[in-house]
């Protein structure tokens, strides 16, 4: 028989149910609200990244290209909030800069130590983007991300190039696959990062938009608004543009990114009879009208020696800054769009690049050193009511730093595992009193193109202090302020012989911190030869044209 509740009973316990359902609705909605306002209160997040822009390219940090190449657009971040002097990358090249901002972690932490062929970032690993997303961000990746794949998650919205991308036409990566646009590639990117703003906008929900630009990256292709737009400007030489190397540099002298020596006169500088991949007939003729009376004119000259150096580098410089031009013109589209749209007011945006540049500096181009040019990359952050307007910091920040300011932006968890330490006290006028006083860098890249060997270092306030291995065994020591140009290697001089032993000191510290030993560098090399020894492309600068061409098309059908 089954019982029955006695009725008073059953009628208290039902009321008693009813009241901690509505307590638990109460609180619920009480709950949702308080997130709801929370978002409110957390700014959208706009990063944008262009590839190898010199903070010499940028007039709001002064030097010699500022007042025949300024950056209207990107200044007025600056103007709007902060310009850091001392912003370093912990390994200058592409794709491990950009694996270190999504994961807050050195290069060797992080799997993504250099760019050679079939390289791949680990999507399977944390990121920023999901952990932006668990706390309550929409996101989204636009553009050059360039780390060999496609994110599987972390971004509710993703159109990647393919690789490096290309200046005109582009194709992209979107989750139904690959199509391709006509135009220019840095006009298309920054009318998509605006459309989709515009369709995410919400008081309820931020957002963050990942915003990576292919510009300037070599070859230097400039937009079709900007081609010719410095073709009456004498653009001022470094003074080092024909450095020798000298004062104890000997590592200096033995890459291959000389200006004078590496620069490609049909690909870099366009001295060609042939047409540009991939332009349609309209872009072509464009181009020819710019670029065929520059080439009638060299053959005419036929500039040689010095005389060719210094021929190569304006024509080098007019077109990575008419390049610059275009991506400063899109900065401003989205600032404006941004005030437009009622947004600026609870939007931080943030301008930086993957790593520095050399616009002539030492006779070079490209990056991967230690040495200022390369080491040091612009950061600008504009932040309405955190940030002080026009203020210059000169903490030592970097780009291992931006995962965590993220989070810290969102007022979410940091993960402990993360090893970089968020910004947001130093961009609120209150750098916190344990701060960094010396920043670690390795680059890994060796055989490589451009032939700059492995090293690892320390850079402090005044000091820099640089290992270079693997094939050799050499020290380098730079006083940053008598030596701002790092032209005498002071290693080894009795003189600073008490910095020298406390600098390996720190070095040793920061090496056992972040978990980076001889070990492993022994490791990644031996994985990097047996790489080679499976894809002999990896090494493409050793092998002739017939060779690099068979290999490539065996890759390809490997890879398909």
């Amino acid at each position: 028989m089954k019982h029955q509740l006695n009725k008073p009973i059953t009628k208290l316990f039902y009321i008693f149910l009813g009241c901690l359902l509505v307590v638990s609705c109460k609180g619920d909605i009480k709950k949702e609200a308080t997130q709801k306002e929370e978002s409110k209160k957390r700014p959208n997040i706009v990063f944008i990244i262009s590839d190898d822009h010199a903070f010499q390219a940028i007039s709001a940090y002064g030097g010699r290209l500022a007042e025949v190449a300024p950056t209207p657009n990107i200044d007025r971040i600056a103007e709007e909030g902060m310009l850091f002097d001392n912003c370093l990358v912990t390994n200058s090249i592409c794709g491990p800069s950009r694996a270190t901002i999504l994961t807050g972690k050195y290069s060797h932490q992080n799997g993504f130590i250099d760019n050679t062929i079939g390289t791949k970032f680990d999507f399977k690993q944390q990121t920023f983007g999901e952990l932006l997303q668990q706390a309550g961000y929409k996101t989204g990746v636009l553009g050059k991300l360039h780390l060999g794949d496609t994110p599987s998650k972390g971004f509710d919205y993703v159109d990647i190039l393919p690789g490096q991308g290309s200046y005109y036409n582009p194709t992209f990566i979107n989750e139904e696959g690959q199509y391709q646009l006509e135009g220019y590639t840095t006009e298309i990117i920054t009318d998509k990062a605006i459309q989709w703003m515009d369709s995410v906008k919400s008081e309820e929900q931020p957002f963050m938009l990942f915003l990576g630009h292919k510009s300037p990256h070599r070859p230097w292709q400039p937009g079709p608004n900007e081609l010719g737009m410095y073709e009456n400007v004498e653009i001022p030489e470094p003074e080092t543009l024909f450095d020798d190397y000298s004062g104890n540099r000997e590592v200096a002298s033995l890459n291959y990114m000389s200006i004078s020596e590496a620069m490609k006169m049909e690909q870099d500088i366009k001295i060609t009879a042939q047409p540009q991949n991939g332009f349609t007939e309209e872009q072509q003729k464009q181009w020819d009208s710019i670029y065929g009376p520059i080439n009638k004119k060299f053959k005419k000259d036929n500039p040689q020696g010095d005389d060719l150096t210094r021929f190569k580098y304006q024509r080098y410089m007019r077109d990575y800054l008419a390049s610059v031009a275009g991506v400063d013109k899109g900065v401003g589209q989205v600032l404006d769009y941004l005030k437009e749209a009622g947004l600026d007011e609870n939007t931080i945006i943030i301008y930086t690049s993957d790593q520095g540049f050399y616009l002539g500096e030492h006779g070079w181009f490209d990056k991967r050193w230690m040495y200022k040019e390369s080491l040091r990359t612009p950061l600008l952050v504009k932040w309405p009511g955190i940030v002080k307007p026009g203020t210059v910091n000169t903490d030592l920040v970097s780009n291992l730093d931006f995962a965590e300011t993220f989070l810290d932006i969102a007022q979410t968890e940091i993960p402990e595992d993360m090893q970089g330490k968020s910004i947001l006290p130093v961009l609120a006028g209150n750098t916190p009193s344990d701060w960094r006083k010396a920043h670690y860098y390795h680059y890994y890249e060796h055989p490589s193109e451009h032939d700059v060997r492995r090293h690892y270092g320390i850079t402090t306030y005044r000091y820099k202090l640089i290992h270079f291995y693997y094939d050799m065994d050499v020290w380098e020591l730079y006083d940053l302020q008598k030596d701002p140009s790092e032209l005498n290697n002071i290693y080894g001089d009795p003189e600073y012989a008490e910095v020298q032993e406390e600098l390996h000191k720190q070095l040793e510290e920061l090496r056992i911190k972040y978990e980076d030993n001889d070990s492993l560098n022994q490791q990644f090399i031996e994985e990097y030869n047996e790489k080679v020894k499976k894809n002999p492309l990896i090494e493409y600068w050793k092998l002739s044209p017939e060779e690099m061409q068979k290999l490539y098309h065996e890759y390809l059908k490997n890879r398909e």
